[in-house]
């Protein structure tokens, strides 16, 4: 996982990277060029000869970047229109340097494998704008070095028209220039989840060091497109010493956890773990059995769905044959009911893990009273979703997880305002913090779901999970993640509670992507992240899971 810093953060990282171990921060900037054209380079084949490139710069250090990344794509064979927006002697520093150097290069480009040609475009009354044969030509790539991550307040004037030119090129093209932006997509407030004006619609944006929030959290990530993360030569322990408290998780969290619960020569579904899924109610059976099949192909080496007793017949005939089911007592309207939570009591000592809620239902009181009374008496960890979370709604003040017995809640946008006793939409603004005070408040595991979903951890840390798209927004996909997640768990007895659970969230997003890449987002349903949870389990860890 890769932590999430500030602008202030990153600012006092390349500081500390000249004072402290002597990197000048021109080299700093140089390394940063070199990534975005390797970047640009492999995007094209490993050739970008002939290819027509538009860098527009500014005058800060983002566009002392762009000055350096488009000397390069020239040296590299591209033709290369580049656009100060601003005048050279307006300049300080590093960047003052990197486009003196460019305009030298400019003037002579017979020493070029491509051509180049650099505009100063001034920004005082009257001033030129863009001439029409720098955006009106057949483009390949554009590459945006306007504004990095001390832009604070909207653009306007020059800088929004350039913007909105570069947009509209993404608009309705068969053929359109990659767009790529340096450090972050211009017109962005780094430290801010939240759009602040217009801002370039990227297809790929390379920022260096460490990502920034507005490059991981919606909708500001939205623009960034793909994200890359370049290594330009800062110190790792200088990211340690940020002690940042926000995460992006990548691949190698999920291929550890793999690593570390991997089936050896001697295991069998005992050791695999027993997954105990209470769920459905008469009615709502699919749910059950979407949850149930998950956890059994997710790994766990046993699973049993406790349902109410006249939902039993149905969800036995739906879930996998792998899967036992048991009946439970229940209510008048076929939802459980507390009189079953003595059987059940006795039954789950044979679990190592159990999930709740969905399909449960939330109407009758005795069905909360069982809820209850389960996360209560607890002696091994519980995932509680859907109508288990709205059960408990609000959370009670006294319910708190613990080390030896974690409470994993994994509730949508709605079943976390619920959680939280409030119906204010803007309870949510800030999903990063309203995830974090929530679970270090009640000492929970906390999976707020939607765009980049989140886990929020007893001790102040958030996760921001790196794999899913739109396709999982479809009915079920939230009781396939409560599968996974508690047959995982069923898998943990060598990892944590926390760590097993975002490598459940990574492999399910994985999982949708890999759904999607085959049958498109608007096709997909939840039963095809089930059906692709075995590819994205082995694409991550193929020694372990390969006889």
């Amino acid at each position: 996982m890769q932590p999430v810093v500030t602008s202030t953060q990153i600012r006092e990282i390349d500081r500390l990277t000249s004072e402290r171990y002597g990197i000048a921060s021109l080299v700093l900037m140089e390394n940063a060029a070199s990534a975005v054209v390797r970047v640009i380079v492999s995007m094209f084949g490993g050739d970008v000869a002939g290819k027509t490139a538009l860098v527009l710069c500014g005058r800060g250090n983002n566009g002392g970047d762009g000055a350096a990344v488009a000397r390069l794509l020239a040296h590299a064979g591209a033709n290369v229109f580049a656009l100060l927006v601003g005048k050279i002697e307006n300049t300080k520093g590093d960047v003052h340097t990197n486009f003196e150097a460019l305009g030298s290069l400019a003037g002579s480009t017979e020493l070029l494998p491509g051509g180049i040609r650099f505009l100063e475009c001034g920004l005082a009354d009257g001033a030129p704008t863009i001439p029409e044969e720098y955006l009106a030509q057949p483009l390949d790539v554009i590459v945006d070095g306007l504004f990095g991550t001390g832009l604070s307040r909207p653009l306007e004037g020059l800088h929004a028209d350039v913007v909105g030119r570069v947009n509209k090129l993404r608009e309705g093209a068969t053929s359109r220039p990659l767009i790529v932006a340096i450090d972050i997509p211009s017109g962005l407030n780094s430290d801010n989840a939240e759009l602040i004006g217009p801002a370039i619609h990227a297809d790929l944006t390379v920022t260096m060091t460490a990502p920034k929030r507005a490059n991981v959290l919606p909708p500001a990530s939205d623009y960034s497109g793909r994200l890359i993360v370049a290594d330009i030569g800062s110190p790792s322990e200088l990211l340690a010493e940020t002690k940042a408290d926000l995460f992006l998780t990548d691949e190698n969290d999920a291929k550890r956890w793999l690593s570390v619960t991997r089936y050896t020569p001697d295991s069998y579904k005992n050791t695999h773990g027993h997954a105990l899924v209470v769920a459905g109610s008469r009615g709502f059976t699919g749910a059950a059995a979407l949850c149930a099949n998950a956890a059994m192909r997710s790994g766990a080496g046993l699973v049993t769905v406790a349902t109410s007793l006249s939902a039993q017949p149905l969800v036995a005939t739906q879930v996998m044959p792998e899967v036992m089911t048991t009946a439970l007592a229940e209510t008048d309207r076929g939802a459980v009911s507390e009189d079953a939570f003595d059987y059940f009591f006795k039954f789950s000592e044979r679990a190592d893990v159990i999930a709740i809620g969905p399909g449960l239902s939330s109407e009758d009181e005795r069905t909360r009273a069982f809820v209850r009374r389960v996360v209560e008496r607890r002696r091994m960890p519980i995932v509680i979703d859907a109508d288990g979370l709205n059960c408990l709604s609000p959370w009670p003040e006294d319910l708190r997880g613990s080390n030896e017995w974690p409470i994993v809640l994994t509730p949508h946008p709605g079943e976390m305002r619920r959680l939280m006793g409030t119906a204010d939409k803007s309870a949510l603004d800030d999903r990063v913090a309203a995830a974090q005070q929530f679970a270090a408040r009640h000492q929970v595991i906390l999976l707020l779901k939607g765009g980049r979903s989140l886990v929020a951890a007893p001790d102040g840390r958030v996760f921001i999970n790196s794999t899913g798209n739109a396709g999982l927004g479809t009915a079920g996909a939230g009781d396939t993640l409560t599968g996974v997640i508690s047959g995982f768990l069923a898998q943990a007895k060598r990892a944590s509670a926390l760590d097993t659970v975002i490598a459940a969230l990574y492999v399910s997003g994985l999982a949708g992507d890999l759904a999607a890449r085959e049958l498109g987002m608007r096709s997909m349903v939840a039963s095809d992240i089930r059906k692709h949870l075995s590819a994205a389990i082995c694409s991550l860890d193929p020694r372990g899971e390969y006889p």
